[in-house]
């Protein structure tokens, strides 16, 4: 069972032995191409950051994507210093029958947020000429709207909302 699984199929298949051959070959190379990079690697080499490729997107307050590209040549943690635009640290705690969000927002007014809740998301928004920000958070737990209650004290937003109760062969359980 030593040989890999395409030079069995090649003997029961003569008609894709090309596709074999060329697999064969790859395999070959991968494993010289790792062999070279180990025997090139040395303990004494400095570390190197980690480098990412790719791309960025984010949810703008409009509700269209901000699509943010992301070259080899600049880390993930240049990408963050460079960006003026700071995200608020937000905190979900879910208890037995209630759902509590925690948002800070320093240096925003109260008039400044727009809070929407449905019975899987909380949407939250702020546009002010210093600060815009938008965001939906999908709910772990199915949770009533009409029980949301919102408190914003010293930049601290929070949402508590009751979860929805479901009763099932006269056990009540929370709904998820």
């Amino acid at each position: 069972m030593n040989n890999p699984w395409w030079r069995r199929r090649k003997k029961k298949s003569p008609w894709f032995s090309d596709i074999y051959d060329e697999l064969e070959r790859l395999g070959d190379m991968i494993d010289e191409t790792m062999q070279k990079a180990f025997d090139n690697a040395s303990e004494d080499a400095p570390l190197r950051r980690n480098r990412v490729k790719g791309f960025s997107i984010k949810l703008g307050p409009d509700g269209k994507p901000m699509i943010r590209e992301l070259n080899d040549r600049q880390s993930f943690h240049d990408e963050l210093e460079d960006s003026d635009e700071l995200e608020p640290l937000v905190d979900l705690i879910e208890e037995s029958d209630m759902l509590v969000v925690l948002v800070a927002l320093p240096g925003v007014n109260k008039d400044d947020l727009d809070l929407r809740v449905t019975a899987n998301c909380l949407t939250i928004s702020v546009d002010t000429a210093e600060f815009e920000w938008y965001d939906e958070f999908k709910l772990p737990a199915r949770v009533k709207p009409k029980s949301a209650r919102a408190s914003y004290k010293n930049g601290v937003l929070e949402v508590k909302m009751q979860k929805e109760k479901i009763v099932k062969d006269g056990k009540i359980s929370m709904k998820k």
